[in-house]
């Protein structure tokens, strides 16, 4: 069971994941949104599966170093997940919105899917700093 706590590529990520949900949480509630519903829902910031890629990105880079494979593999699914956070999920914003509109908000399709640019380079940069920190502890 030690051996677990140990591993930084584990529980880095695992810590990551939970400050995120929490972070999202108080961010709902400060907007007045916080429902069951919306604190499972995909979207919002932080992105929480956003920041987990970048915390195994970078713990892996803190113990191997930039130049194994496994950190490039790491980098190239990190770019790939933040791109779909950024873009695909537009799309599929533009789709429920228009949805929406087409049926008065009947069905309600989730409109808060998507992250805008600056918004998830900002938070990978602190999530960055967050697993740099957790590595040093």
């Amino acid at each position: 069971m030690n051996h677990y706590f140990s591993d930084h590529i584990l529980y880095i990520p695992v810590l990551t994941w939970i400050l995120s949900v929490i972070l999202k949480w108080i961010f709902l509630i400060i907007k007045k949104k916080f429902t069951v519903s919306w604190a499972l829902w995909s979207g919002w910031m932080p992105s929480v599966h956003s920041a987990l890629v970048t915390s195994i990105t970078t713990a892996i880079w803190i113990k191997y170093w930039i130049f194994s494979e496994l950190f490039s593999a790491c980098l190239v699914f990190s770019m790939i997940i933040i791109y779909d956070a950024i873009n695909v999920r537009f799309e599929a914003w533009l789709h429920a919105k228009t949805l929406n509109e087409l049926t008065w908000k009947q069905y309600n399709f989730n409109e808060s899917i998507w992250h805008l640019p600056n918004e998830a380079f900002a938070w990978s940069i602190i999530w960055i700093v967050f697993a740099f920190f957790l590595m040093m502890i």
